[in-house]
């Protein structure tokens, strides 16, 4: 299987794009406001087992060379101690998508999951089964249906950056998970009435028609516009600002939903960047709907001048 970098030329000659990666996560397990009485190897137990979890099982169909995987990090910081081997906490997700001929990574997810709640017992089987994700212990099945969650999430946003639609069958994965994910009294994160800005609304509005245009977004964002910089900058921010009038579309048609908080963060300084070379007309245009969609950067866009 070719390396990425090939992937994508040849993706530009075919509109059959063969793909060679996976995942390579780092994952940590953060116990600082843990009890002390509680033996913290247990915890390193956890983030072997995690993380073996994740880069060894097989995501998808697809070939993938070590070279090509996916490169991303999950912080898993326990805040509190449940009793009875059950922890509450949050994970953050970060993931990152290589710019054609490029060093650079683009940032495809960053964010913050506030709603983790799971038991473990040292040396328990990590164990996840797609066709049963509630397990024998929903509490126990939680952490792991979290994480393949966020696995599908990621592939879906990275395989739709190169391909139109590519990350259907991983959103749709995602969208299963939430569909029957694990259900007890402590658990949150997957329900609709729970939040706006959860687990649920986020696969949700990746498999729902009124979103469709998000699909493009993702795929004009990247290869119609990072991928092109290397060549041609004019025509990488004209890719990237057709991105952005696709993202203003969609929150005129559905205005205050997640994915569109979700699509910026950890995009800000990249978009300054993107757009601080850019024409007057450009960076006009861009400030305008920057400012507007990306309201916890507006500050950093107003200094587009």
């Amino acid at each position: 299987m070719l390396k990425r970098s090939l992937i994508i030329a040849v993706c530009i000659m075919s509109s059959c794009l063969g793909r060679g990666q996976e995942i390579q996560a780092r994952l940590t397990v953060i116990t600082a406001k843990v009890s002390t009485q509680i033996d913290k190897k247990v915890f390193q137990t956890l983030q072997t087992g995690l993380t073996s979890f994740i880069n060894n099982r097989r995501w998808t169909p697809d070939a993938f060379q070590p070279g090509e995987k996916i490169q991303c990090n999950f912080l898993l910081t326990i805040d509190q101690d449940l009793g009875n081997n059950v922890f509450k906490g949050k994970l953050t997700v970060q993931a990152a998508r290589p710019v054609y001929n490029t060093n650079y990574d683009s940032p495809i997810i960053n964010f913050i999951d506030d709603n983790i709640v799971f038991r473990y017992v040292e040396f328990q089987p990590i164990e996840y089964n797609e066709n049963r994700i509630q397990g024998n212990d929903p509490l126990a099945a939680n952490i792991t249906a979290v994480l393949a969650y966020y696995i599908n999430m990621i592939l879906g946003f990275d395989y739709d950056s190169f391909s139109p639609r590519g990350g259907d069958p991983y959103f749709k994965k995602a969208w299963n998970i939430v569909n029957n994910a694990p259900e007890s009294r402590d658990i949150t994160g997957w329900k609709s009435f729970e939040s706006l800005r959860n687990r649920y609304w986020l696969a949700e509005n990746m498999n729902n028609t009124r979103f469709t245009l998000m699909h493009d977004v993702i795929y004009s964002y990247y290869r119609s516009g990072m991928d092109v910089f290397y060549q041609d900058e004019e025509a990488g921010r004209s890719g990237i600002l057709n991105s952005l009038n696709f993202l203003n579309s969609i929150n005129n048609d559905n205005p205050n939903s997640m994915i569109m908080q979700f699509f910026f963060q950890g995009k800000g300084s990249e978009l300054v960047k993107v757009f601080s070379k850019a024409n007057s007309e450009q960076k006009t245009r861009a400030k305008d709907i920057l400012t507007r969609l990306d309201i916890t950067n507006a500050a950093a866009y107003k200094e587009l001048k």
